[in-house]
């Protein structure tokens, strides 16, 4: 049987996790191979180098570039500060003295005798990676970081915005059906499951009672446009500064959360989590997550590994209409390409949905659910 290889979405109870945390260059590994971290710790840093500040001094001074070097009171290399004098002349009568001074703080970085150009660098920018899970370092790379093991809850979402954050889980419904209506106090800093739907309300609400994160099936198109503040086009999400977390499990609109999402959240209830929502909207390689460490014992998956593709069986999520968001069974894997509605020819799938309900998709138009 031929495999399909459709991205999947990993939702386990039972998982060993294992994060890469890289320095965007090289720098500094502040930890070693064996140490166990907190989500909060620093294990890697280094420094960005600072911005480039240009200045044409010989057009403020009215000077040749070859004479540029008389007239400067600073060397390549010199450290200054914002206001200091950087370059004068040196008239007869000293109320005539034209005195050039440094727009930022920095590093002399160049002097060109040849376009007259002073070139200054402002400070470098310290950067520093956080463990973002409780775990174990399992491996040092030299320096760039590490990569950190732990075992645990694993959820992956369909969508998300917002950074990296962490919290007590904060169960604010009963059931996956169900939508969280108002949120207060007892939600500061915390992570907060509310159910079928984030509302823009529920967002507004959250940020105020001081919650890092929010995690719900759906959310409405316009909700997310509001909160943005622009229509969110191809793009990889995860950097949007707006005060919180918001992860959706499901899809677009009120959906229920999926039974086994909303259960392994329900069984983690009050407990510390990790999660990110940055997403690779077009490709999907890069999906919103949920992590509990140490959430429970027992038969563990590796997160982390390529997957086999679509097997009889399977646990999948129609992704595409008109049975978008359903969520059923693999019943066959015909191997010939069959009709689609659109007259194009494509490999398909048949599908099982809870009820018995039997219809035929095509494999594109599905995701897989990785129990």
């Amino acid at each position: 049987m031929a495999h399909a290889y459709t991205p999947g979405l990993r939702v386990t109870r039972h998982a060993v996790i294992q994060k890469e945390r890289r320095l965007p260059l090289k720098g500094e590994v502040v930890v070693e191979r064996g140490v166990e971290v907190r989500r909060d710790q620093v294990v890697a840093r280094t420094e960005l180098p600072g911005d480039v500040a240009p200045m044409n001094i010989v057009n403020r001074l009215g000077i040749s570039p070859q004479e540029l070097a008389g007239y400067m009171l600073k060397k390549e290399g010199d450290q200054v500060v914002e206001g200091e004098p950087l370059a004068e002349t040196r008239p007869l009568i000293k109320w005539f003295k034209t005195t050039i001074e440094s727009p930022v703080s920095g590093t002399v970085e160049s002097i060109s005798l040849v376009t007259g150009q002073v070139i200054l660098r402002k400070a470098p920018k310290p950067v520093e990676v956080l463990a973002y899970v409780d775990g174990v370092v399992d491996e040092v790379i030299a320096e760039e970081g590490v990569r950190i093991e732990t075992r645990g809850a694993y959820i992956q979402g369909i969508f998300g915005v917002g950074g990296e954050c962490w919290g007590a889980l904060h169960l604010a419904v009963e059931d996956a059906n169900a939508e969280t209506k108002t949120i207060g106090a007892e939600a500061a800093g915390k992570i907060v499951v509310v159910g079928s739907l984030i509302t823009l309300k529920i967002v507004e609400q959250a940020r105020q009672a001081g919650a890092v994160g929010l995690i719900g099936g759906g959310i409405r198109d316009q909700d997310l446009r509001d909160l943005l503040g622009y229509d969110l086009g191809v793009a990889i999400t995860g950097a949007e500064e707006i005060g919180l977390t918001v992860i959706v499990t499901e899809g677009f609109g009120r959906i229920a959360m999926a039974g086994k999402t909303f259960d392994i959240l329900r069984a983690c209830s009050g407990m510390e989590a990790s999660i990110s929502g940055a997403t690779q909207i077009r490709a999907g390689v890069l999906r919103p997550e949920i992590i509990v460490p140490a959430a429970a014992a027992g038969e563990e998956e590796h997160v982390g590994g390529d997957s086999e593709g679509l097997q009889v069986g399977n646990v999948l999520r129609v992704i595409r209409m008109p049975y978008f968001g359903q969520i059923g069974r693999v019943s066959g894997l015909p191997a010939e390409l069959q009709e689609v509605e659109s007259g194009a020819r494509v490999r398909v799938l048949e599908v099982e949905f809870d009820g018995g309900q039997q219809v035929v998709v095509p494999r594109a138009n599905v995701e897989l659910i990785e129990e």
